[in-house]
């Protein structure tokens, strides 16, 4: 076996045909990661020594980056010894991913194509989790897709889930169409690392596109039960939508510093808010970027955009964290 060290000089074997994260996984240590399917690049490193693709390509990084040595940590896995300029992180390091069963407790119509799904588990296997993070729903036939948890834990366990149809998906025809309450389902998790990690700097930015917006709901609900996390901070969060349904959601602000702003990108005559995209909304407002975090959820286009865009103004590479949502039928 070879063997990876990552920055802070922690190190874990490697099997061969075994993807570097999930090495590392094995070994009791989370590396950044979200979609697992080369897609949305949080998983990316600066790799020294031999790799090689195991699964999937890496398709969001550019010649130029796998030139210069850059990998994905969910596709490569090790041929020889490797240094990995990455740590791992400590935060997640106690959560435990499972498979549990769970049973649909209740379903709201949030809006015309969005329900919010409640789900019951097994009072003796609660779910541990941190807000942010997202779970595999195993429906018939054992299709999977995942979905981020829209609320802090709760004492009864429960775990809200905002769905939007997908016209002709496989597991929106479920949602929309077949659904029954006491419904048995499996769900996997918790997985991801989209979570408050830094809390530093003067202003938190949060940017989410559609059902984006479920997991700044759950940080939220943490943040309201600590606020003196967010003492003499500023809290933005900015909701991109294409039309007025699609904000089926106000936030119950209480005492937390927050500016809530709603960007429509197809306004129509009866709109008279904000117009455009939530990245050029945060530039417009004038947030010094380079006292800030950002925190991104939804499209691969709106994160991949916002945070080119918010680099450049300012903000620092390492205070940009995303979960992108990848299509999926």
């Amino acid at each position: 076996m070879t063997i990876a060290t990552l920055s802070n000089e922690k190190t874990f074997l490697c099997e061969p045909g075994v993807t570097l994260l999930d090495n590392a996984k094995k070994h009791g240590l989370v590396l950044e990661y979200s979609c697992r399917s080369g897609r949305c690049g949080v998983c990316k490193a600066f790799a020294i020594g031999e790799t090689a693709i195991i699964h999937h390509e890496e398709s969001v990084l550019s010649p130029e980056e796998i030139a210069a040595g850059y990998i994905l940590t969910c596709c490569r896995g090790a041929l020889s010894d490797v240094h990995l300029d990455i740590e791992d992180l400590s935060l997640f390091g106690d959560i435990k991913s499972k498979t549990l069963p769970c049973r649909v407790d209740s379903v709201t119509r949030l809006s015309d194509d969005v329900l919010e799904v409640s789900l019951r588990l097994p009072p003796a296997s609660p779910l541990d989790y941190i807000p942010g993070q997202y779970v595999d729903v195993i429906g018939k036939n054992g299709v999977r897709r995942s979905y981020s948890i829209a609320n802090a834990p709760r004492q009864d366990g429960k775990l809200m889930l905002q769905i939007r149809q997908v016209v002709g998906g496989v597991m929106s025809q479920y949602w929309f169409g077949e659904i029954a309450i006491n419904d048995l389902l499996r769900i996997e998790g918790p997985l991801g690392t989209f979570a408050l990690r830094n809390t530093s700097v003067t202003n938190l930015v949060f940017l989410a596109t559609g059902t984006g917006i479920a997991p700044v709901k759950a940080i939220l609900e943490q943040l309201k039960s600590n606020p003196e996390q967010v003492a003499n901070k500023k809290i933005w969060i900015y909701w991109g939508g294409r039309r007025t349904t699609d904000f089926y959601w106000q936030p119950e602000l209480d005492i937390l510093p927050v500016t809530f702003v709603q960007v429509l990108s197809r306004p129509n005559d009866s709109w008279d808010g904000r117009i455009g995209y939530i990245q050029n909304a945060v530039e417009d407002d004038g947030i010094l970027m380079t006292d800030a975090v950002v925190y991104a959820c939804g499209s691969e286009l709106m994160i991949h955009s916002a945070k080119e865009k918010l680099i450049a103004l300012g903000l620092p590479q390492k205070n940009f964290y995303s979960d992108a949502f990848v299509s999926s039928n």
